[in-house]
């Protein structure tokens, strides 16, 4: 059971006080009748609830799909940088959503926002161990040696020896390569450690996928729409 002015404050009608307003114009019905006492304890998810006209169905969390185009930054609010967050529209703002783990500012890609945090804890924890590909545009040409080298586990900067990684080849030439990777953690700046540790430099990086989920490819940089339930399904397995 949950407040009222709670339920709806939730899910985009302003605050306490401007549901409170909207209530003594007789814009909030509970079963068809006007509400006069917002106090009143409802379930969200059966009540009955019209508000402007509009009938309200609960939704305690949201989780979004963005293709993240570069320059913008994985996090909710920055004085300086653009964040993915200001990328969603207003409907979703009351949901205060946060990114599903990080990528850098200038990689592009999958990138998941929700407001449940028990669901990024599991595809984050390395515990839980979340498959992540990538494909990278690399200066230099990848080799044999290098795709068994992470198969191996490279050592970076910091003496960290990362866990196996897949590494793919996919079109290799001299001077340029293009790559696919997968990988199993999220180690601050890991696949362009990675590559430097066998000499190589990752000039473009763009996430593909997480744990099976596979990025929509009508979804333009800067776009984003909600999961399917067949889609989350995929995560939570």
């Amino acid at each position: 059971m949950m407040r009222l002015d709670k339920l709806l404050a939730n899910q985009g009608f302003g605050s306490r006080k401007d549901v409170k307003k909207l209530a003594k114009k007789g814009q909030v019905l509970l079963d068809g009748k006007p509400v006069k006492d917002l106090a009143t304890h409802v379930n969200p998810y059966t009540a009955d609830l019209v508000v402007g006209g509009k009938a309200v169905h609960y939704q305690k969390y949201v989780y979004l799909m963005l293709n993240k185009p570069a320059g913008v930054i994985s996090a909710t609010e920055d004085v300086k940088e653009k964040c993915v967050t200001d990328l969603i529209g207003d409907e979703f703002k009351p949901y205060h959503l946060f990114p599903v783990g990080r990528l850098d500012k200038n990689t592009t890609g999958l990138l998941l926002l929700t407001n449940d945090g028990q669901l990024a804890h599991q595809l984050t924890s390395p515990n839980y161990q979340a498959e992540k590909v990538y494909e990278a545009d690399i200066l230099g040409k990848v080799t044999e040696e290098d795709v068994k080298a992470f198969e191996q586990g490279v050592t970076l900067d910091d003496g960290y020896v990362t866990k196996p990684a897949k590494l793919s080849i996919i079109r290799s030439f001299d001077e340029r390569s293009y790559i696919e990777v997968s990988v199993i953690e999220g180690k601050f700046h890991q696949i362009k450690r990675m590559f430097l540790a066998v000499g190589k430099k990752v000039l473009h990086l763009h996430r593909r996928s997480m744990k099976g989920l596979e990025l929509d490819t009508s979804l333009t940089p800067g776009a984003y729409r909600e999961l399917s339930e067949e889609e989350l399904d995929l995560l939570r397995s």
